[in-house]
């Protein structure tokens, strides 16, 4: 594999240098076939490794569903990087969420592509940064010309704790079917004064405050999961790692 540079869109954000020292040992993309009507749940969790890197080609035959739940959290580099293709009827749910803190580099980078009719793709992503950490997510949802009735969905949320983090949202529509229903939006703020004002009032201190906020903005990615509690206890571990 040629190794990438911040000249290619997908890699823009990526911190390069990291992404080098390992690019030799990684592994190809995993490839993951759903069989026609076939639900699975997958869950994703850190490793707790300084860089960590997982990629993967996931095809959804007709009807079959996947909801994948994924947790980036890496100390240097942490890149989630997935190419999805839905087949008719197929349907595609992602919830994830960076949390990082000093100098940290997190990257969800997706493509899901509506080949066929009547898909469904959600991708809900939450990123927490503090220190100076940068948080990306670039994601693609592509419509097929023949894929008319697909209805596909981003919600890409960020909060920067310090002046100094860093997130970049880009979620982006490429569309050649007519009858569609597709929607993206992003957003990028600080945590709400009146409501840490409130939090603290109630006799919790600054961290735990910000950590209780924190809790609500990212742990809702995990309700759906079957066995999430795992996820959802890593999760609070970051987050209270990154308000200490």
């Amino acid at each position: 594999m040629t190794f990438p540079t911040r000249k290619l869109e997908a890699y823009r954000y990526a911190d390069i240098d990291a992404l080098a020292s390992v690019w030799e040992q990684l592994a190809p993309p995993e490839i993951v076939q759903i069989a026609a009507q076939q639900k699975l749940q997958q869950i994703w969790l850190p490793s707790g490794g300084d860089i960590e890197v997982r990629r993967a080609e996931i095809t959804l035959e007709a009807g079959a569903e996947l909801s994948l739940f994924a947790l980036n959290t890496a100390r240097d580099y942490g890149r989630i990087e997935l190419e999805v293709t839905l087949r008719e009827g197929a349907r595609f749910s992602l919830n994830a969420a960076n949390i990082g803190t000093d100098t940290s580099t997190l990257e969800i980078v997706t493509i899901v592509r509506h080949d066929k009719p009547s898909a469904v793709s959600r991708q809900t992503v939450r990123s927490v940064l503090g220190g100076k950490a940068v948080g990306s997510y670039l994601g693609k949802v592509a419509v097929a010309r023949d894929a008319q009735h697909s209805d596909g969905e981003q919600s890409v949320k960020a909060v920067l704790l310090d002046r100094g983090a860093t997130a970049n949202c880009k979620p982006e529509l490429e569309i050649y079917a007519d009858d569609v229903k597709c929607a993206h939006g992003a957003s990028v703020g600080e945590l709400d004064a009146n409501q840490l004002f409130y939090a603290m009032s109630r006799g919790l201190d600054p961290a735990a405050a910000k950590a209780l906020l924190l809790e609500g903005f990212v742990m809702g990615l995990w309700d759906e999961a079957a066995d999430g509690e795992a996820i959802r206890e890593a999760a609070r571990a970051t987050l209270k790692a990154v308000t200490a």
